[in-house]
């Protein structure tokens, strides 16, 4: 008993000091991402050279270096899936956990992502309605990366079914109870706007009790929605329960064979 006390000391102690302890005292420490530094790879020693020196970002399809490094980002065509595009910081922001992205000025990422579906409709071919499109972000325990991806692609049929039931219910503030989609609860929230707000973490981290303390246990996605008729948002939000292997991926909504392009 005592050794596996101290072996289990001794893990959460590694990940203290890599940046990935337990997001919260009621849950067990997220696993190890043994090969959780390829994107940062890619884009650090391959896509932001390659745009500096030749205006050239391959492997990446674009790179966006006009606020600087610090703030910029990266498309890049992921392997997984017929459209699927992953928008990075070209800063090493490790994930939804990072406090950086708590700050008031920080990069709007969710705008990039956002912006940046239309290399999705060039993959597909034909441009796609807001409600069909979603940008998610994956918890620690529901990713295998450790610097901060967006997905950006299509919904999948049945949550873009579900979203558009649930948006005349929806107020500007966090459900009181979870709805469920793909088997997992998911609180919610509408928007309203052509674009997204700056700050989706920082609307789950003040309006979600105890989210700020522990936002590596959340997953979150910004859903293409139209609210009283005008263009908006869903955004909902999961948070990791893995003892009912709940990992909050909030990808799963997301379907990278884009059956709605077919559909519609």
């Amino acid at each position: 008993m005592a050794s596996r006390l101290a072996s289990f000391v001794l893990v959460l102690g590694l990940l203290a000091c890599h940046g990935r302890a337990s997001p919260a005292p009621d849950l067990p420490p997220p696993p190890p991402h043994p090969h959780g530094q390829a994107l940062w790879r890619i884009v650090h020693g391959e896509c932001v050279p390659g745009e500096v020196a030749t205006r050239q970002p391959a492997p990446c399809i674009a790179v966006d270096l006009s606020e600087g490094e610090a703030r910029g980002y990266a498309v890049l065509k992921d392997l997984h899936g017929a459209e699927q595009f992953l928008v990075m910081p070209t800063a090493d922001v490790t994930g939804i956990e990072d406090p950086r992205l708590l700050q008031v000025q920080a990069p709007a990422y969710f705008v990039d992502a956002w912006s940046s579906r239309h290399f999705v409709e060039a993959r597909l071919g034909k441009a796609m309605p807001r409600q069909d499109m979603a940008v998610s972000v994956n918890s620690l325990y529901g990713r295998s990366q450790d610097l901060l991806h967006l997905h950006v692609d299509c919904l999948t049929p049945e949550a873009k079914t579900a979203i558009a039931a649930l948006v005349p219910r929806l107020g500007q503030n966090w459900s009181k109870s979870p709805i469920t989609l793909n088997g997992h609860p998911y609180f919610a929230l509408r928007l309203e706007g052509e674009t997204p707000p700056a700050d989706p973490f920082r609307l789950l981290a003040d309006g979600m009790v105890g989210a700020r303390q522990a936002m590596g246990a959340w997953t979150l996605v910004l859903a293409g929605a139209e609210v009283d008729g005008q263009p908006g948002f869903v955004l909902l939000a999961n948070r990791a329960d893995p003892v009912r292997l709940d990992f909050a991926s909030g990808e799963e909504l997301q379907d990278h064979e884009c059956a709605l392009a077919r559909i519609g």
